[in-house]
């Protein structure tokens, strides 16, 4: 099974409250809102093809009880998005008891990176991680992750907490693709390679060699 991460970011990676100023004021964040001015229906019409090869979906506890609370009250069976997130399978990373009404759902309680790990090696199909920043970035730096499908948002957020940071080793991504929306969102699906490369750039040398950025 693949691991593949959605998610939107800004130009300084921050993933903290896009959607409203009172999303998520969580550490003392008060600039919630950001991503919202550069919705359109380019942005709608990718993310529901990004999400259309789900086969399950991995969420920590507070994304899926803030999805628990909406997805199940909408029934048209016409909005495709709500159709898979209420019908496929939910994994829920948490380390105290969740209501899992909203099903099929499985919580992981104890060592999150190893029952991905498993599912990864058991299972096919796709498991895609909404939002769930911080467990995405867990599961980053575990190098769980095969992919991932970000909207980037042309802003400077300054703070809040971010998909990226310090790790033990780089990682390094191929983009698959890459597309632009009328509003100015870099929307962008990125494969992982493995580990980071580094080089030394000589001027007027178009072939550079790169080598494992590992213990350079």
């Amino acid at each position: 099974m693949r691991v593949v991460i959605l998610n939107f970011l800004s130009l300084d990676g921050v993933y903290q409250g896009p959607g409203s100023p009172d999303e998520d004021r969580s550490g003392g964040f008060e600039r919630g809102g950001w991503f919202v001015p550069f919705v359109d229906a380019a942005l709608e019409e990718t993310v529901e093809a990004w999400a259309a090869t789900a086969t399950g979906f991995l969420f920590g506890r507070r994304t899926y009880e803030e999805f628990a609370a909406v997805w199940p009250t909408i029934t048209d069976p016409a909005d495709r998005n709500a159709a898979r997130l209420n019908k496929l399978p939910k994994y829920v990373a948490a380390s105290s008891p969740v209501d899992t009404t909203w099903g099929p759902a499985t919580v992981l309680e104890h060592d999150v990176e190893a029952a991905v790990a498993a599912l990864k090696q058991d299972g096919s199909g796709e498991l895609q991680v909404h939002g769930s920043g911080r467990l995405g970035r867990s599961l980053l730096a575990a190098n769980l992750v095969d992919e991932l499908r970000i909207a980037i948002a042309p802003v400077i957020v300054g703070q809040g907490r971010k998909l990226f940071g310090d790790t033990q080793a780089p990682a390094g991504f191929n983009l698959l693709s890459e597309e632009r929306t009328p509003s100015g969102l870099i929307m962008c699906r990125l494969e992982n390679t493995g580990d980071g490369a580094a080089g030394t750039y000589v001027r007027g040398q178009t072939n550079l060699s790169v080598s494992s950025a590992v213990g350079n």
